[in-house]
């Protein structure tokens, strides 16, 4: 089977691929389609099935692998396929890795890395409930991405956000005076942990319900809450751990229910908001030219960014 990046006009394929998006549509003749989004590790491709029947509505839903006889045509300057016939894959043929765009660092690499600023943690009641989180959460927090589109929107995304993060600060925190590093630490190891309940997986992460109706901060609280019971960690130490979950996004405009009123959580909000952003920039530059500028970014304030030449 073809990766979908190795499509070409003209080619005839039978591939297994994940449906990422199918909607209906209706031609000026009155006659319905099905719209669709289908993709591998490799990248998507837009589809079309011109003859529906009530099995194709039954496949064609977001999330399923199936297996896609048709042909790739060149339209509008953009490769489409052309759908022709739709199969049921059952689990044993599917080879999940083939849809699950992966980490660009080793996912070993990163939890070597995690654990070494860990170790940096002398304290024992902030060594304490990370450990209480990772241990909980391990299965989740090494795995999972950091958001469904946005930005580190794949395996094992979180643990890049999180150690990309950590690095940053490390860079930071020798330039300013007296920046309570452990703190900082802990508040950007456990900053997202509401997003393993916020997000469901293993392949087309979506949001849980509770992930839509409360937000991974509101989740992460609640989380704290218990933890911290459980720990009997009370007082300051604790009291700051919630402010720097709970300013993290820095603006009450992104989802913060308070604004950071502690320069450690300031720092952790200019350290996501840059990490974020900087990704987010990278990933839209993919694939434009030299000399061109990018689609404009909802998420940069609608701008587009240009790409010099190297």
């Amino acid at each position: 089977m073809k990766l979908v990046k190795e499509f070409a006009d003209g080619d005839r394929i039978v591939n297994q691929l994940l449906v990422v998006s199918c909607n209906r549509g209706v031609t000026n003749a009155g006659l319905q389609y099905l719209n669709m989004e289908l993709r591998d590790a490799s990248g998507s491709i837009g589809a079309k099935k011109w003859e529906i029947t009530p099995e194709d509505i039954e496949l064609l839903v977001p999330g399923n692998i199936l297996e896609f006889t048709g042909d790739i045509l060149l339209f509008k300057d953009n490769l489409q396929l052309k759908v022709l016939s739709v199969r049921k894959v059952e689990a044993e043929e599917i080879d999940v890795l083939r849809f699950v765009k992966n980490s660009p660092i080793p996912q070993e690499e990163l939890i070597q890395k995690l654990n070494s600023y860990i170790n940096e943690i002398k304290d024992d009641e902030y060594r304490k409930i990370i450990d209480y989180f990772i241990n909980k959460f391990k299965d989740r927090f090494y795995v999972y991405p950091a958001g469904v589109a946005v930005h580190h929107e794949y395996f094992a995304g979180l643990l890049v956000h999180v150690t990309s993060m950590l690095e940053i600060a490390k860079g930071i925190i020798p330039i300013y005076e007296d920046i309570d590093k452990e703190l900082l630490y802990t508040g950007i190891i456990l900053h997202d942990f509401g997003k393993l309940i916020e997000l469901e997986g293993p392949i087309v992460y979506h949001y849980t319900v509770e992930g839509k109706l409360i937000g991974h901060i509101s989740i992460m609280m609640g989380q704290l809450e218990l933890a911290f019971e459980k720990l009997h960690i009370e007082g300051e130490k604790a009291l700051l751990i919630k402010h720097m979950v709970l300013s993290h996004h820095g603006q009450l405009e992104y989802g913060s229910p308070v604004l950071p009123m502690t320069k450690e959580a300031l720092l952790l909000s200019f350290i996501d908001n840059l990490d974020s952003k900087m990704v987010l920039s990278l990933k839209a530059l993919e694939t434009v030219k030299e000399g061109e500028f990018s689609q404009k970014i909802f998420h940069l304030d609608n701008r587009s960014l240009y790409k010099q030449h190297k």
